[in-house]
């Protein structure tokens, strides 16, 4: 299976998981308090905002200590984004959804709105780290069934 099949696997399963779960919740809160999930958002948009400031370094400090080993440096971070996150960095628009923690793992999605009508869902993996900050583990970017007006 290809790297792109591989993905858009695991996005759907995320997507119907992420459904699932917040059936199974009968509309109940997600396991965080909302004053968790306000500093979990302000962390997805501070990235977001280094991301279309072309500021590498922001971007990068804001990832998880493992993500930046695996990367190394915000130069190849940036050309990884470049590569296959661009949709960040061009979105027209963007919305934060209804964050939920799957499996132990806290999932926050971002809609985002593209200058051709475009809809796709940025699912953000964050983490906690010992000192109590959040920051970004991975996201997948996957097309979303809703239609922008």
């Amino acid at each position: 299976m290809s790297a792109p099949a591989i993905r858009r696997t695991f996005v759907a399963l995320a997507l119907a998981l992420l459904a699932t779960v917040a059936f199974a919740q009968g509309g109940a809160g997600p396991s965080h308090p909302d004053a968790e999930w306000e500093k979990i958002r302000g962390v997805v948009a501070a990235q977001r905002e280094a991301l279309v400031a072309g500021d590498g370094e922001r971007a990068f400090a804001i990832a998880t200590p493992a993500l930046r080993r695996q990367y190394g440096s915000a130069a190849a971070f940036m050309r990884m984004v470049r590569s296959g996150y661009q949709a960040l960095v061009d979105a027209r628009y963007v919305e934060f959804l209804e964050g939920a923690v799957i499996d132990g793992s806290t999932i926050q999605p971002l809609r985002l709105v593209m200058a051709d009508g475009a809809v796709l869902v940025a699912l953000y993996t964050v983490e906690r780290q010992p000192d109590g900050a959040w920051r970004i583990a991975g996201c997948v970017i996957a097309p979303s069934t809703v239609k922008s007006a």
